[in-house]
């Protein structure tokens, strides 16, 4: 009897073993390189949204996405022309050594980068303008109480980075919102403005660009988020090199992994250097890639989305005026009814962080106190901090402003989807539906007792022998203009303006 039972153990755990090697989609662990359509497939944590009450009308709608899919940028591009100068080098020392090729796929023969001569890159592509168009589509039709007006700039606020990606992005999407409101072409579309900030200055959608002391952090964090992935690489490097027969290096894992990235994403071709890992080292350097957007860009560091407030401030602001304009009875098409905004992950993900989104309420209190967050659990543990969903591309925070006229509690309520999904907010007990001024009281106002000016531009963790970039630069103005120490002026360090 006892046989049996461990037969039956047996032909279950195989069976199980090959129904999770067929579930398994590599499209759906690519980090933030999953394209939207995939994302959207991914059923990990249900959710039970509210039920929004019949005598609530969306007044306002607040979008921040992230740009559609994209090509490799020129310096990801060279990586892989070293790559397959580097696979050549590697299969021939493995000839000359006498080495069994058998195990080696066909593909790894003469391979050559499919971006081989390209001079620029980093644009959107087809996949990311598709996405993005539909995208657009698919929210008029969602609140079409809101789209319904003709369209104006002051009513349908279009922004986006000076990053042609992301102002592709918002074309992409124009072209979608706006089909079938003009005169222009077959589709019948309507010209519509998109507005940007300057680079040097665009403190609102590329905050992590123009503060000081989140790019000195960064540079100094980047060593140690390397140290800890690094266990992870050396490990399936190790892996790789006895599989395959041929001497791999650290280096190679990881250009392999981005070429995984861009074949499974950008060429849906899952079979070459996705190919090559298995599926469990697959999910670990999915973690890697995870575990550097947590500490580089999400709630790794408080300064990661801190930096964000003049966008949060911008959002609220929005939502607030909306209400003026409700009660003081303006005529449509008179008020703004949505503000868009296209930018990056380096946006989206603070922001995410910013308003609380896959936290728990313990860890929900812990940001209210400025502490880092655990480390995202390694594989094969369940984590909710994955940038397949966190931010992929063309990923996506909407948060929707209700008038609720007959409420005896609250007037106003915000919903926040994320990538058109409802998603519960832990400062607001778990709901997705959340009184405008709890939202204001519980989750935002942590944030916004912050100065981007103070977080960026002053030293705040000021260790030995450390300055702030404008301590520095006041010493420098002062020595010039004062005539005095001249050779030291030489001498110190160049300050980028």
């Amino acid at each position: 009897m006892a046989n049996i039972f461990f037969i039956i153990l047996f032909l279950h755990s195989l069976l199980f073993t090959s129904i999770a090697e067929q579930t398994f989609d590599v499209r759906q662990h690519l980090s933030t390189v999953t394209r939207y359509e995939v994302s959207k497939d991914i059923k990990e944590n249900a959710f039970d949204s509210s039920k929004i009450p019949d005598q609530c009308s969306p007044i306002h709608l607040n979008l921040v996405a992230r740009h559609g899919t994209r090509a490799p940028t020129k310096k990801r591009m060279r990586d892989l022309e070293i790559l397959s100068v580097q696979l050549k080098s590697l299969l021939q020392n493995a000839k000359e050594k006498g080495a069994s090729l058998e195990k080696l796929p066909s593909w790894l023969w003469g391979w050559s980068s499919p971006w081989n001569g390209k001079r620029k890159g980093g644009e959107l592509i087809i996949h990311g303008e598709d996405e993005m168009y539909h995208l657009g589509i698919r929210i008029r039709e969602r609140f079409q109480e809101l789209f319904s007006d003709d369209y104006h700039p002051d009513v349908y606020q279009i922004r986006a980075t000076q990053i042609p990606r992301a102002s592709a992005s918002a074309v992409a999407f124009g072209m979608g919102m706006f089909s079938g409101k003009g005169k222009l072409g077959a589709g019948n579309h309507r010209a519509f403005a998109v507005l940007s900030e300057s680079r040097a200055s665009d403190i609102v959608l590329r905050f992590h660009d123009c503060c000081q002391n989140y790019k000195v952090y960064r540079k100094q964090q980047e060593p140690a988020v390397y140290k800890q992935k690094e266990p992870v690489l050396d490990e399936i490097t190790r892996s790789l090199a006895a599989r395959y027969e041929l001497n791999f290096t650290i280096k190679d894992t990881s250009t392999l992994w981005f070429l995984c990235k861009q074949e499974a994403s950008l060429l849906d071709i899952t079979d070459q250097a996705c190919g090559l890992f298995s599926n469990d080292e697959l999910s670990l350097l999915e973690w890697t890639d995870d575990l550097e957007m947590f500490k580089l860009k999400g709630y790794g560091n408080s300064l990661n989305y801190r930096m964000g407030v003049p966008l949060l401030e911008d959002v609220i602001l929005s939502m607030e005026t909306a209400i003026k304009a409700k009660e003081e009875g303006h005529a449509p098409g008179s008020y703004e009814k949505a503000r868009l905004r296209f930018a990056h992950a380096e946006t989206l993900v603070p922001f995410s962080c910013l308003i609380g989104l896959f936290l728990d309420g313990s860890e929900f209190d812990q940001i209210q106190r400025e502490e880092a967050l655990e480390t995202p659990p390694k594989p094969p543990q369940k984590r909710t901090w994955r940038g397949s969903t966190v931010a992929p591309f063309a990923g996506n925070n909407a948060l929707v402003l209700y008038s609720c006229p007959e409420n005896d509690t609250s007037k106003y309520f915000v919903q926040v989807l994320h990538n058109e999904q409802p998603i519960p907010m832990a400062g607001c007990g778990g709901t997705d539906f959340c009184p405008l001024q709890v939202f204001k009281e519980k989750i935002a106002a942590a944030h916004l007792k912050h100065s981007y000016d103070n977080l960026c531009n002053v030293c705040t963790e000021k260790g030995p022998g450390t300055k702030s970039y404008a301590s520095q630069l006041f010493e420098m103005l002062s020595w010039i203009l004062s005539g005095k120490n001249k050779d030291k002026v030489k001498a110190s360090p160049k300050v980028e303006l």
